[in-house]
């Protein structure tokens, strides 16, 4: 039984979908805890109401990013994960922070990477005029948004779209990917080869989704 640790900063979307999956199908893993770096972040009611454990390591009460990491660190391995996810955690995290969970930190990042890294991503794509734009689930390396890519989803980006419209369809998208790659971790499937995932035995490691928001899943 794989144990599982989910760090959010807000509502964590994201974090509530890989919750119900591992639930609802049957994965061989248990969702340890929620942790969040702000104490007023949503997603820490939707944790305990399913009797998972919560913690705030609020970032503002330390002076600089490696003393937070370090005691990010010391409360993530009191439960002693396998994997540890990015659910829309909104803080950069340091190297040695990333090398303590090297080859087991995933995170979704929204957008097609390599391309449109850091924030504001849907923005970017529609400044850039691209015609597809999506979502990546990525191993979490030192260097940012960058991290060898085990799924991708991609949605048309449309006349008409706004920043926020892009947003909620590649969300949507994101909400079916992100939980498919953190089962296939807990069952053992992927390996790191070269800064390359492989994925055994192999399936479609991309979705395509269509012009509404649940199209295509």
């Amino acid at each position: 039984m794989k144990k599982l640790v989910i760090l959010i900063s807000g509502r964590g979307s994201n974090m509530e979908a890989i919750v119900r999956a591992c639930a609802s199908e049957g994965w061989p893993a248990q969702v340890a805890a929620v942790i969040a770096n702000r104490p007023d972040a949503a997603g820490l009611a939707f944790a305990a109401s399913r009797g998972i454990a919560t913690a705030v390591v609020d970032h503002r009460q330390f002076p600089d990013r490696d003393s937070f990491d370090a005691a990010l660190a010391e409360q993530i391995d009191i439960f002693g994960p396998d994997l540890v996810t990015l659910a829309g955690f909104m803080r950069v995290l340091t190297a040695r922070f990333v090398d303590h969970y090297a080859g087991r930190m995933l995170n979704v990042h929204p957008s097609l990477l390599p391309s449109f890294p850091g924030l504001k991503t849907h923005q970017q794509a529609l400044d850039a005029g691209v015609r597809l734009h999506g979502a990546s689930v990525h191993f979490v390396t030192s260097q940012l948004d960058h991290g060898p890519i085990v799924a991708q989803s991609a949605v048309p980006v449309v006349a008409g779209d706004t920043a926020a419209t892009l947003a909620a369809r590649v969300l949507a998208t994101e909400h079916i990917i992100y939980p498919r790659a953190v089962r296939w971790f807990v069952e053992g499937r992927l390996a790191l080869e070269d800064s390359r995932v492989t994925l055994t035995p192999p399936e479609p490691q991309w979705l395509f989704a269509g012009h509404t928001a649940g199209e295509g899943a």
